[in-house]
């Protein structure tokens, strides 16, 4: 246990998710304590990771989850292992909401120049009627930028979904492919604007991005003709971000079939329904952050050239979604997403009210 690579989890220590500030001491080796020295308070290594609060053998949780989020049903995982199915419940919660915030800080945090987007839903069905399960990839990096879920299929759903993608993109050229829903045009149009600051008071006027296009794809499925149209951008600036391919929603389907294949409750004529909406949000941050950190994916790797007795020789480098989008440099381990901690946002001061002291006026004066 390094003290230099824990921080205080405390939410009112000024020195809160710091690393490496001196201000962490080992508190006890044996209960795997820690304490700050600024706020005087004790901690657990294992806060802000799944596994805190937990009385099971890690080496069994991480066995559960990693079956869940692999696609094997709870009654399964209840049958083989001998758990209790409210258990195993209660740990797919805990691994969804954890994997939520590692992606809220690793993948929403980041900013990427996203070139190509695409994004699809899903319809589900649970025992308490069926939802909605919007979702968005960057196509380059085969990269997992969120989703939603929602009982519609409106614009509330395409707008949270879009507003998940504006916080990854960088204001670059950027093509959003999607399928022939309207509420896609609104939302993204209203999604990527940015506020000019003009220094008046008021609310400042919202600009849009300029160079974002979209694209849609219309499938008939009487004659099963596909139709590709130019909703918003330059044919030139597509066809630049296309490259040699065509305007397409292959990939984003591609990885719905892989959410199919690893939930056991969006498998077609399936017995293992989710119940709420709530359990499908958790599995879907789950495989979603598993797709991108501990999965490789087959078309991102790459050939590394190796010289030897004058012959020129290869071996393939396998990549992550997220080792291609450069936010680790390794393949994560399902230990290691669900160890991983998650910092807490900066501490900021509270703003002071009122008449400042003389002692301030006269330190600032001089």
């Amino acid at each position: 246990m390094n003290p230099q690579e824990q921080f205080c989890p405390n939410p009112v220590c000024p020195d809160r998710g710091k690393v490496g500030e001196n201000n962490i001491k080992v508190h006890s080796q044996k209960e795997q304590r820690c304490k700050c020295r600024t706020c005087g308070k004790t901690f657990s290594v294992r806060k802000g990771t799944m596994m805190y609060g937990l009385k099971k053998p890690e080496v069994l949780v991480i066995l559960v989850i990693t079956l869940l989020a692999y696609g094997c049903p709870v009654q399964a995982i209840v049958m083989a292992l001998d758990v209790d199915e409210r258990t195993v419940r209660d740990w797919l919660r805990r691994a969804g909401e954890h994997c939520s915030g590692v992606h809220a800080h690793l993948v929403e945090a980041a900013k990427l120049n996203l070139e190509q987007v695409q994004a699809d839903e899903i319809k589900v069905k649970t025992q308490r009627g069926s939802v909605w399960m919007a979702m968005a990839m960057m196509v380059s990096t085969r990269l997992w930028l969120g989703g939603v879920v929602s009982k519609k299929r409106d614009l509330k759903l395409v707008r949270a979904l879009m507003d998940k993608v504006r916080k990854v993109a960088l204001c670059r050229p950027l093509l959003i492919a999607v399928d022939g829903l309207s509420s896609y045009v609104k939302a993204t149009q209203k999604a990527f604007r940015s506020p000019l600051h003009t220094g008046k008071r008021g609310r400042p006027r919202l600009i849009p991005w300029p160079n974002v296009a979209i694209a849609q794809v219309v499938k008939s499925r009487t004659d099963r003709s596909i139709t590709r149209r130019i909703v918003q951008g330059c044919p030139e600036m597509i066809a630049r971000l296309l490259g040699d391919g065509t305007i397409n929603t292959a990939y984003i389907e591609r990885l719905n079939a892989t959410f199919r294949q690893r939930m056991a409750c969006l498998a077609r004529r399936t017995r293992a329904l989710a119940r709420t909406s709530a359990p499908l949000t958790h599995g879907m941050y789950l495989v979603g952050c598993v797709y991108n950190f501990c999965t490789y994916h087959h078309s991102l790797r790459r050939p590394l050239y190796v010289a030897a007795r004058c012959n020129t020789h290869h071996r393939w480098v396998q990549r992550t979604p997220a080792i291609a989008a450069g936010l680790t440099d390794h393949l994560w381990s399902v230990e290691e997403l669900l160890t991983f901690k998650v910092p807490p946002t900066p501490f900021v001061p509270p703003k002071r009210r009122g008449r400042p002291p003389k002692r301030a006026v006269l330190e600032a004066a001089a």
